[in-house]
């Protein structure tokens, strides 16, 4: 078995994801906290960020707000996959902005689980609301 098999640890879990997750490192996410079940991170917005309005890409709020949903369902200890994601975009997000985006687990069961993520910026003024239900694979970290 090789040693990625035999993490329990959710940091562990969270440092052998972001090895490989290449778009997260784009992204210069820091991980705030990380325990089973939630997660926060934070970036800031960079001008290579921004959309033709100069403010940032929607993508890039729901990009941390996945990311978050996926480090907390897989700090369970078991692969988990996003099934279905949702967003909503309240407020802009400029150059500069430092977004924090921290995930709460609302439900988690043998098969999926619900994950809402709140996404704010470096005022605490709530930027994005994001929902997302993942699939909880029999594969363990």
């Amino acid at each position: 078995m090789d040693r990625l098999h035999e993490l329990k640890n959710p940091k562990e879990i969270i440092t052998a994801m972001m090895l490989k997750d290449e778009f997260s490192k784009w992204l210069d996410i820091q991980v705030d906290r990380i325990d089973i079940g939630h997660c926060s991170l934070s970036c800031t917005v960079r001008k290579e960020m921004l959309n033709g309005f100069s403010i940032a890409h929607g993508g890039i709020a729901y990009s941390i707000a996945d990311t978050t949903l996926a480090f907390a369902a897989n700090s369970n200890g078991y692969q988990s996959f996003s099934i279905e994601t949702s967003i909503s975009h309240l407020h802009k997000v400029q150059e500069s902005d430092v977004l924090k985006a921290e995930s709460k687990e609302i439900h988690r069961g043998k098969k999926t689980g619900v994950y809402h993520v709140n996404v704010s910026n470096q005022q605490n003024e709530l930027v994005a609301i994001f929902k997302g239900t993942v699939y909880i694979s029999k594969i363990p970290w």
